[in-house]
Order: structure tokens, then sequence, then C-alpha cells
């Protein structure tokens, strides 16, 4: 069903491709969703859902969650499932790498719609980068400074509670404040968010679209994942995000031109060892 959705994006409208894209990149949602439920996801209609299902040949949206539920159960299908104790090393292995590669392919269908343009013009013009993360995201944000800061703007990354409070109380219209979470539902996050936006700082978020973190931020970076965390710390998600910075740092550069790539030059010269001080 996945390959056939795929296979007709071509010959849909821009209506029933907005919901095409969704159900390709949400497919186990759709299956626990309404048919209301979806046309909201997709920013479109119900009968926009409807026309979709009868576009693939289907007889309405329950059959199209039938069909998904059918995709969505074959062992051989590229989706997530679950890690159980009951599954070899092999077959886990396994099934945490096609999460992986199955989350970059649902974000690759999902980047024309996300506001690289507006963020990077931003970035471009701000005195400082700060990102921002608790637990699994923290690393995440940790990795952003360690790639931004080449670019030749003070950068940073806060990991705690206190740190990421301070600085939403502080942050000012020339700072670009980037806040990672995978569910988008800490207090701490939402909050500096909403105090760093009403100082007139640039807010991003690299979330769930539909959480408070997401509502709080100038710009939002629509990561949904599906991922279950209830036992193991995020992965599929962790991937999605670092992908998302790896793209904006890399478009950022390019913005900034000459500034950047003299910088990063620079960069990567003063880590050659001299070989006459060595020897001092």
């Amino acid at each position: 069903m996945l390959g056939e959705i795929n296979q007709s994006l071509e010959r849909l409208s821009r209506a029933e491709k907005q919901v095409a894209e969704w159900v390709l990149a949400h497919p186990r949602q759709v299956t626990e969703s309404t048919v209301a439920e979806v046309a909201r996801a997709c920013a479109t209609s119900e009968p926009s859902v409807i026309r979709f299902c009868r576009r693939m040949g289907l007889s309405g949206f329950r059959e199209l969650t039938i069909r998904l539920t059918e995709a969505l159960s074959r062992p051989d299908s590229l989706v997530h499932r679950d890690v159980s104790a009951a599954d070899s090393t092999a077959d886990a292995t396994v099934k945490v790498v096609e999460a992986a590669i199955q989350s970059l392919v649902d974000l690759r269908s999902q980047l024309s719609r996300m506001p690289f343009e507006r963020v990077v013009a931003r970035m471009a013009t701000s005195q400082q980068f700060v990102f921002a993360g608790l637990g699994a995201s923290g690393h995440v944000a940790s990795d952003a400074s360690h790639k931004f800061f080449r670019l030749g703007k003070p950068c940073n990354a806060l990991t705690d509670t206190p740190s990421i409070r301070q600085f939403g109380a502080i942050a000012g219209s020339r700072d670009v404040f980037v806040l990672i979470s995978k569910n988008g539902d800490a207090p701490v996050l939402r909050e500096a968010a909403r105090r760093a936006r009403d100082n007139g700082a640039f807010v991003i978020a690299v979330t769930n679209p539909g959480s408070e973190l997401a509502a709080a931020a100038s710009s939002v970076f629509a990561c949904d994942s599906q991922e279950d965390t209830n036992i193991y710390t995020p992965r599929s998600s962790r991937l999605v995000h670092l992908a998302v910075l790896d793209a904006l740092h890399v478009a950022t550069a390019l913005a900034l031109g000459d500034f950047a790539a003299d910088n990063l030059r620079r960069s990567k010269d003063a880590l050659l060892v001299d070989p006459g001080a060595a020897g001092g």
C-alpha cells in the first residue's frame, strides 16, 4: 500500500498530494486516527481525504486504515517495529537499523514543508546561536553547537534546566534560540521559548508540531516521530533531529558565504600540528 501511494504522487491533485505525503510519513498514526484527525493534520478537508482514498482505488477511509495495518504488519516492510524481549540479536539489530532508515525516508518527504529559508535568513543576521535540550536531546544540542560555532558566530549549548530558564529570560532580538525535544512537552522548554520570544528572540523548535513547545516557537521544524521510548532512549527521532540541524548548518554556512567559509577553513587549519613547535 505504501509503495502504491508513493508511486501515485505525481498524478494527484495538490490537496490529495498533501494527504498522500502525510500518510507516507505517518502510516501508523493514520491507522489510529479518524478521517477528521487526518484532515486536520494535513491542513486540508475531510472530502479531500476521501477523494485521496478513492483515487487509490479504495472504497473509503476505513479501507485505507485496513490496508495500512496490513502493510505495517509485514515482517519485510521497511517500517519501525518495536524490539521485544523475544527477538533474537539479529532481528533486534535489523529492526533498529530499519527504523533509522525509515525515519530518514520520512524526513525526506517532509523537507519541502520545513521553514529552512526563513530560518536561515534570520540566522545569517543574528548575533549568536544557542541550542537547548534535555536528556538525549541535550546531546543533539551539544552536537549542533559543536558544528555551528565554526561558522564564526558565538554559539552555546544549554543542557540543564537552570541554564535554559536563565537564557530564556535574557535572550534578545539578536539571538537565535533553538530548542530540541522529541515530544515538546517539557514545561521548562515551553516557558523558556515563550519568554525568549516575548523578549524579541527568534525561537526555533525542532519537535512534535502538535506540542506546546511548537506553539511557543517562532518557527518549527516538524519532527513527529512515532517512536516508542517507554523503555529505550530515543534513537530514530534523534537521528532525524541531527539530520535537520546538519542541513540547517550547511544552509546557514552557504548563506554566510565567504565569512563562514573563511572561518571553517581557519578552524580546520587550527587543528594542524606545527612540526617545529611540537619538537620544541
